[in-house]
């Protein structure tokens, strides 16, 4: 089993983005950090990163590896580290940013209970490029991010995994031949007009990709950055669209919408949590990070 210095050095990596802030941030040298994750990859048996001019990209086993193991080891850190003894984290305040219904649906109720103990929580609501490129110019303190950051110097914990179905209202769904979804699904959804979450299609998009080989020729009929009105939109008919199963359940259970497609498999998007270099250097946004971390294990998938 590989030791903790090897694994908190996997992770410093992981979400410095490369040796060079690994090493700053563990105050050693480079050759050092470079023969601890060789030594890690060598007991794990496959390499963690590939080597770019952008830094150290991390590979599949990366992503598997740091989910596992992020917020065992920021809570053991947590518990070695007095520097919030008197509470001071909780009093200060926390510029966070996000997707509006996941902020709204999960982030600010898990945190409400910092609330009461002085936290102060400013949010901002919008997609995920501009919200990054609003913590890499210090807007904000900390992103809750359905993409994972490639900015310079942005590190981003995995904390939860969310599902995603296809969903449609009935009047819909009836049009579909399931024969020929079976057979052709793109061409036997490709007369469903399309709700989207952005002009890119982003969810739509990545759904069609994974699931079917390619982007969706669907016209699109409405586009709103807010998935609560994404849902809206579909259970009044207006389109069909792909949402994180734990926002489309309620309506999937009352039959205003039904799913139009069943993978083999369940596809699942990762969340990540993005701050600036390392660790968050603001202590309140610390406790956020922290508490965040520890609540996302009790959502299972979203």
């Amino acid at each position: 089993m590989p030791d903790l210095d090897l694994l908190s050095t996997f992770l410093e990596i992981y979400r410095g983005g490369s040796i060079t802030a690994a090493a700053a941030r563990r105050g050693v040298s480079q050759p050092a950090v470079s023969g601890r994750l060789a030594r890690l990859e060598e007991q794990i048996g496959e390499p963690l990163f590939v080597r770019s001019r952008r830094g150290a990209i991390p590979t599949e086993r990366a992503y598997e590896l740091a989910r596992r193991i992020g917020t065992h080891l920021d809570e053991l850190n947590g518990a070695l580290d007095s520097g919030d003894a008197d509470g001071l984290g909780h009093r200060g305040t926390v510029h966070l940013a996000g997707p509006s219904d996941l902020m709204a649906l999960r982030v600010v109720p898990a945190l409400a209970p910092l609330t009461a103990r002085g936290l102060r929580l400013r949010i901002t609501l919008g997609l995920a490029e501009e919200l990054l490129a609003a913590l890499a110019a210090a807007r904000v303190d900390l992103v809750v991010s359905s993409v994972r950051p490639r900015l310079e110097n942005i590190s981003a914990t995995p904390f939860a995994d969310e599902e995603f179905v296809l969903v449609g209202p009935p009047s819909l769904a009836r049009t579909v031949d399931q024969a020929r979804l079976a057979a052709e699904p793109v061409r036997a959804l490709a007369h469903l007009p399309l709700v989207a979450y952005g002009e890119e299609l982003p969810i739509v998009r990545r759904y069609w990709r994974s699931e079917f080989g390619r982007r969706p020729p669907n016209p699109v009929a409405v586009t709103m950055p807010d998935l609560r009105g994404v849902l809206a939109a579909v259970v009044a008919g207006a389109g069909v669209s792909v949402l994180p199963r734990y926002l489309a359940e309620p309506a999937l259970a009352t039959g205003s919408v039904e799913a139009l497609h069943q993978p083999r498999v369940r596809p699942l998007n990762t969340l990540y949590l993005a701050s600036r270099g390392g660790a968050p250097a603001n202590p309140a946004a610390a406790v956020v990070h922290r508490h965040l971390t520890e609540r996302a294990r009790e959502w299972e998938l979203l």
